[in-house]
Formats: C-alpha cells, structure tokens, sequence
C-alpha cells in the first residue's frame, strides 16, 4: 500500500470569449459541457517527477540486482510526456474513457558496484548507457450513481495497460532489455462538480491488486483536474496525475519485479460536443 499526500494545482486561465459566440453561450447557461456533452477529449501534456527499481532474474545466475534507474544509472527524476483522454457518454448515467501517455528516459554513469541485469554481469567501473520507456493505456466503463447538470458521482471497471521497456548497454559487455507489458485491471471511482457553465472540477480514483498463478501486481492511480470552458465547443485545464505500480513475476519471459512511481502536474486543451 502506497501512502502519499497529494498536492492540488489551482491555477485560472482568464479568457474573453469572441462576441460572435455570446448568445449561443447564454443559451448553454448552467449546463457545463464538460458534465454533458457526449464526446469530451483532451490533449495536453504530463510532467512528472518519477522514481522506480526494477529487478531482472538471470536464467543462470539467479536474482539480479534491484537497479534504482535515477540513482544507479544517472536517469533524470522528472520528465514530460504527450497525453490524450478521450469520454463518450452513450447515456446519460453510462459513459465511456480512455486515456494514453508514453514516457522515455536516458542514463549514463559510470557503475561503483556489480550489477547483475538478467544474464549479463556489469562490474564496478563499467560506463552503462541505460534506457527506460513507461506508458500507460486506461480504459474503463463507469456508471453515475448520482447524475444531474452540474454534479455527478459513479464507478466503473477499468484496465490500464503498462508497458514498461527497461534497458541497460556497455560497450565492452552488450546489452540486455526486457519489455513487459502488464494488464492490470481496476476498480474506479469518479466525481465531477460544476460550479457555472464555465468552471469545473473533476477527480477519479483507480485502485486494484491481484495475485495470479505466478503473477503479482498492484496500481493506484488518481487524476485531479481544473477545467475553464469560455467557449462553447473549447476550454482549458490544469490538473495533476499520480500513478504508483508494482509487478512481479515467478515465470515466464519476465522473471522479477518492478516498482513505478509518476505524479506531476498536466496541462491541456480540452474539445466537447
């Protein structure tokens, strides 16, 4: 279980809406589109500051060393990524979500211990050149409990998929990569809150852990966001998103363990009809 505090963004983007579009908005007057509208999508970006090991077991040597990337191998703790979401609601108490991000780091250091990454032996003093690609795929269906125009209250089975590319290179050595794409399946929860029919909030809640055969893995996700709508079909936000995984594994191609940890803050431009 993770245990964390989370620090909200609040932050007003003040913007005059063209007065060709004045009568259409008052006629939209408490009903903000970001809680009705069918379609809803955003695209923006994610910046987190991210810490995560990952443990690779040798076929022949045994468990590998648990590789702290940011601190074994010189990784940067904080980078930035494209992210996309996208809602349909095909009732009016039922809806739709998906959402995608992809993020790439590099490292280079020079080793001061012995790391052992699958079946291939590092010694202190080896220069590595190291990589790491974490992305993350949401989809879920969730149903309002609670619905009218300007709040709304529901939950929902969701999936994310992870895939998480780790890898490690010397020139005198080689290299070795493993890729391992997790499903990890949720229970969600949602809540959205209106304040006019410009201004609103909304938070959502991802949890879940599963031990399976030789699997073992464990995601909370939690999403926080800001929304202004000065026009009637286009609006910003600001939010922060936070995204703790764990996964192991006994057999199979990827034999070990990883733990993953993302929160930051994201910025967007969000379309609705």
């Amino acid at each position: 279980m993770h245990t964390y505090r989370m620090f909200i963004i609040v932050a007003g983007l003040v913007v005059c809406a063209p007065l060709a579009q004045a009568e259409e908005q008052a006629g939209q007057t408490g009903r903000n589109p970001a809680l009705n509208d069918k379609w809803f999508f955003e695209f923006g970006g994610y910046f987190p500051n991210t810490t995560g090991n990952a443990q690779l077991n040798s076929t022949t040597a045994g468990a590998g060393t648990i590789i702290d990337f940011e601190n074994m191998l010189g990784m940067e703790d904080h980078t930035q990524a494209a992210n996309f979401a996208a809602r349909w609601r095909f009732t009016e108490r039922w809806r739709l979500e998906a959402s995608y991000f992809d993020t790439r780091r590099e490292g280079t250091r020079t080793t001061n211990q012995d790391i052992q990454w699958g079946d291939k032996f590092y010694p202190a003093g080896s220069q590595l050149n190291s990589s790491l690609n974490v992305n993350d795929a949401r989809v879920s269906v969730g149903y309002s409990l609670y619905k009218t125009s300007d709040k709304e209250l529901g939950v929902g089975l969701g999936l994310h998929v992870m895939g998480y590319d780790a890898r490690i290179s010397s020139l005198l050595i080689g290299s070795e990569s493993k890729r391992v794409t997790a499903p990890l399946p949720v229970i969600t929860a949602y809540g959205a809150f209106s304040m006019d029919d410009k201004w609103s909030i909304a938070a959502r809640l991802d949890r879940f852990s599963l031990t399976y055969n030789q699997y073992h893995g464990g995601i909370t996700a939690l999403g926080l966001e800001l929304l202004y709508q000065p026009f009637r079909h286009v609006g910003f936000g600001l939010g922060y998103q936070s995204l703790f995984i764990n996964f192991e594994a006994t057999r199979g191609d990827f034999v070990g363990k990883l733990n993953q940890t993302m929160q930051g803050p994201t910025a967007f431009l969000n379309a609705s009809f």
